[in-house]
């Protein structure tokens, strides 16, 4: 509560705040900043790093950086909030499924919490990887003389947003798979660290079209046992799903999910992402996967 009471009073630096109704809303607020161009922090005790793992998950995947702040405190389960305790550090290395690596640096004193914090969001933004800073309820609590550095003399910390493709050697002339087509921007291209860039969704240029969002179809439903006629069709998918994200995470918006057309005859009608040819001569862009209608009717 501490760290979102100081950082609620630095609006005027642009700083945004938020208090989510619980550890799960809060991480994902602090990815999606992160998603969006900002330094994504988010800070909790023990417990509370139990229930953002997942998420956490999620941001070591998709390679975004976030500082995680684990005040640690007595435990096992909810603890004692009173009780002081540095028994996180497994949990901060191992407590994710799957092979799922973060940084953790930790402070030493009151006065080295800055210090710590600073190279937090480096390492973060720097290495686009997830960042735990690892502290405890006697340096939360505690306080000492500290000598407010010159910000001048900081080191800098330097991020940079792409506003072009990267394809071949990043000039975006012509994509790296060599069939002559225009350059991409491909957004887990490794620099000479092996990170990714970091790119804003929504930056010209840099849109992505997930597989099966960009195909006009026209799709008939089958008739049911009650003779009833469904024709269903669909011009084009949602622009917006065919202007993604850079991380290519964003989906088509389904428009299939109906109401029943009578009482008596409880229905939902799916329409399934049309990515097949549908007849003879209709230029997809790719080879269907199954010759089945990509139209699917759930009854219930």
């Amino acid at each position: 509560s501490d760290i979102l009471h100081q950082l609620a009073d630095l609006k005027n630096f642009g700083v945004k705040t938020l208090q989510a109704e619980d550890e799960i809303a809060g991480i994902g607020a602090a990815i999606g900043a992160a998603y969006g161009g900002a330094i994504g922090v988010t800070a909790t005790s023990g417990p509370g790093i139990c229930l953002k793992s997942e998420a956490i998950g999620l941001a070591v995947m998709t390679e975004l950086p976030l500082v995680v702040i684990d005040v640690q405190r007595g435990g096992p389960s909810t603890g004692l909030p009173t009780k002081t305790e540095q028994a996180d550090l497994l949990q901060a290395m191992y407590g994710r499924n799957g092979e799922c690596p973060v940084a953790i640096i930790a402070p030493r004193s009151p006065g080295d919490c800055f210090d710590m914090a600073f190279e937090a969001v480096r390492i973060a933004t720097e290495f686009m990887v997830p960042t735990f800073l690892l502290s405890d309820g006697y340096i939360a609590n505690g306080a000492e003389p500290w000598a407010i550095p010159d910000v001048k003399k900081l080191p800098k910390i330097k991020i940079e947003h792409p506003t072009s493709p990267n394809s071949t050697a990043g000039d975006g002339k012509v994509h790296e798979n060599g069939s002559g087509e225009p350059g991409k921007f491909l957004p887990y291209k490794r620099n000479a660290m092996l990170v990714r860039p970091w790119a804003v969704p929504g930056t010209p240029g840099l849109e992505r079209e997930p597989g099966l969002v960009h195909v006009e179809a026209k799709v008939h439903h089958a008739r049911d046992e009650r003779g009833q006629a469904h024709c269903g069709e669909r011009k084009s998918w949602n622009d917006a799903a065919a202007h993604a994200s850079p991380l290519g995470l964003a989906t088509a918006c389904h428009r299939g999910a109906r109401r029943p057309k009578s009482r008596d005859h409880a229905h939902l009608e799916v329409n399934v992402a049309a990515g097949l040819q549908t007849a003879p001569g209709n230029a997809v862009g790719h080879t269907p996967t199954s010759t089945a209608c990509p139209a699917a009717r759930l009854r219930g």
